[in-house]
């Protein structure tokens, strides 16, 4: 499979510009023979512009993801619509999806097939602290029904951004025999070393792809720090970027995992 991550410029409180900017990265991504392109954390509105969140916030039938899901199938490649700001109430009257809670906002990502149809639906776990405005705003995903599909030969998942710090997710998708983790972010500086660090150490430890989905550009408060990257299942760098909007391209072989789990089973040894 060749896999696109679209580290896109995000702009802050431009939703329809940042949305504009996606859909031709997923043009730019077909055309370069791309079976799947994921888009980075709130690529819509921007991670950052906390006081737009209401505002940007749609269902899952929204004009937003309609759109992704529109070029998805014009297009016929499959789209991880990175993450978006989802208002729960609208989904729960639009949609048959379950949700977290009856009402609030959500930190989602959707995968949609070449057909354009949704094929999952993850809501990030773990809100960020640090007296962030996200734990206020949000309502973290409950469970991991629903988040899981499979495309183009792997069992693919989607975590998102501060996930990463928490190994025992990754785990629990590896149990559910998840091959390949994309990972949508709004990563900032300085924490470079914890970024490529805990993406490559959620690889090596779960014998799996992770791909790590980041944004580009500049707000009040912080720099997006790039940096996209394809790590393989031995914990190697398929591809990566720097901090510039970029389109990264990789090869994956789905018969990789079980042949670096079979060459080094450290799974088999694990105990409870």
């Amino acid at each position: 499979m060749r896999l696109a991550l679209a580290q896109l410029g995000v702009e802050g409180g431009e939703p329809e510009t940042n949305l504009e900017r996606a859909l031709e990265a997923i043009d730019d991504a077909a055309e370069r023979g791309a079976d799947l392109v994921a888009l980075p954390e709130i690529f819509t509105v921007g991670y950052f512009a906390f006081d737009r969140y209401a505002d940007s916030a749609e269902g899952l039938a929204g004009p937003t993801l309609s759109r992704v899901a529109e070029a998805a199938a014009d297009r016929g490649i499959n789209v991880l619509a990175g993450t978006v700001v989802e208002d729960l109430a609208e989904t729960a009257a639009t949609t048959d999806v379950p949700t977290p809670a009856d009402e609030g906002l959500a930190n989602t990502a959707v995968l949609f097939d070449r057909s354009g149809d949704r094929r999952a639906v993850y809501r990030k776990h773990h809100l960020f602290g640090y007296e962030s405005s996200e734990a206020r705003l949000l309502v973290p995903g409950e469970n991991l029904e629903g988040a899981i599909a499979e495309l183009e030969g792997f069992t693919v998942a989607t975590t998102t951004c501060y996930d990463l710090r928490f190994p025992e997710l990754y785990r629990e998708f590896a149990e559910r025999g998840v091959t390949l983790v994309l990972v949508p972010s709004a990563w900032p500086y300085p924490r470079v070393e914890h970024w490529t660090t805990l993406s490559r150490a959620r690889a090596i430890e779960n014998q799996q792809y992770v791909a790590t989905i980041n944004g580009s550009g500049e707000f009040p408060d912080a720099t997006l720090l790039g940096r996209s990257t394809v790590f393989d299942p031995w914990g190697t760098t398929l591809a990566s970027a720097a901090d510039e909007p970029a389109l990264v391209l990789a090869e994956l072989d789905p018969g990789r995992v079980e042949r670096v789990r079979e060459e080094f089973p450290a799974l088999r040894d694990r105990r409870r």
